[in-house]
């Protein structure tokens, strides 16, 4: 159905963007090698370098974002993104024509925005993905316009007003966390019967979190009752001297500080408890994989939407959600002691995240792209 179709996707950013988009894009070049996929994107952010990574073309335009602080330096980048959008609108519309698109979908970050709405503008079929449970202000105003818009979660549904009823697809998650075998990753890792703890707080680090671990990880190590596997992020390379300050072994085998952590399928596959931010990506995953976490959302993400990401698990019983602004190393501990003293407490909010789980995202939005095309 899709070969011999031109289809675009814009996103860029993030992470979070940039590999639902790229898993979808995989999906229809495995069913349909005829079709032709475009991404489009920014020479500055990272989609610059996982999409031709990825084995796909890739065309720029200029964007940036607005600038919510308004001190000297947010104002004149308000400015340089009011002319970037000027340009970016144009530059957008000209790719789309050469490219004789049959389709452009958005999946977010600043690039959706003058993307979709240009191919909107010249009668293309659009769609747009929200995947937080709060939508950023771009795919509001795009959802008016666009032919389908998709849902991660059916409550998003409530804070948009799009053209036509959204269609819940979940959100794609990486296939090798669906074939991750729980027993063989704690065997790679070397993890015997204790419970496994899983922190992080992003590829750069998160100090909040960093802060209140280090306190967690002196303190409760003296137990020697589980294993802590704590990624500090490219940002703080001082966590193992701080640790050492504190009279820690860093040769004990129950503690593994890492800065950034490469191979998520294999650690989160083994983990007994996860606590970290509250990026969408990060919780399909954790539903994917029946994982229970502990949810710090980052306060400054746009329109506080990890709250809501974080909101929506809790209110299902399927995490803990401690907002940034409450977080102490007391209370993290207080948490993390009643689950371990709470075995089945954890089993229950496994199985509430995995009730959760969309996990065949991937060919639901395929099907939706394959619908507005048609």
């Amino acid at each position: 159905m899709l070969n011999g179709k031109n289809i675009v996707f814009a996103a860029g950013g993030t992470g979070g963007h940039i590999n639902p988009a790229l898993a979808v894009a995989g999906e229809i070049r495995k069913r349909y090698p005829g079709a032709n996929i475009l991404f489009i994107g920014t020479a500055e952010k990272m989609e610059a370098r996982l999409v031709p990574a990825a084995g796909f073309d890739f065309k720029t335009i200029q964007i940036s974002g607005f600038n919510r602080v308004l001190n000297l330096n947010g104002i004149k980048q308000n400015i340089k993104t009011l002319s970037y959008l000027l340009k970016s609108s144009s530059q957008a519309k000209k790719i789309i024509k050469e490219f004789n698109a049959d389709a452009v979908i958005g999946f977010g970050g600043y690039v959706s925005g003058p993307v979709v709405r240009a191919a909107a503008k010249l009668g293309i079929p659009t769609a747009v993905h929200e995947q937080n449970a709060f939508p950023g202000m771009t795919n509001k105003t795009l959802a008016k316009m666009v032919d389908a818009v998709m849902l991660t979660e059916e409550s998003v549904a409530q804070y948009m007003q799009p053209k036509n009823p959204p269609v819940v697809t979940g959100l794609p998650v990486r296939g090798e966390l669906l074939e991750t075998d729980r027993d063989i990753a704690r065997a790679e890792l070397g993890l015997d019967d204790k419970p496994f703890i899983l922190s992080m707080g992003g590829s750069l680090g998160a100090k909040a979190i960093n802060d209140s671990m280090l306190e967690v990880i002196a303190s409760r190590s003296q137990k020697n009752d589980c294993v802590f596997m704590h990624a500090t992020g490219k940002d703080c390379k001082d966590f193992p001297e701080r640790l050492a300050e504190k009279g820690i072994d860093l040769n004990n085998k129950n503690i593994i500080i890492r800065d950034y952590i490469d191979d998520m399928h294999r650690c989160l596959a083994a983990a007994d408890l996860v606590i970290c931010r509250a990026g969408a990506s990060s919780l399909c995953e954790f539903q994917v994989m029946g994982k229970p976490s502990i949810l710090i959302p980052y306060p400054f993400a746009t329109e506080n939407h990890q709250y809501h990401n974080a909101k929506a698990l809790a209110d299902k019983g399927a995490a803990i959600l401690i907002e940034e602004k409450n977080l102490t190393p007391a209370v993290l501990m207080q948490h993390i002691d009643t689950l371990l003293e709470s075995p089945g407490k954890l089993t229950q909010m496994g199985k509430a995240a995995k009730q959760m789980a969309v996990t065949d995202a991937t060919s639901r939005i395929v099907k939706v792209i394959e619908g507005i095309i048609k």
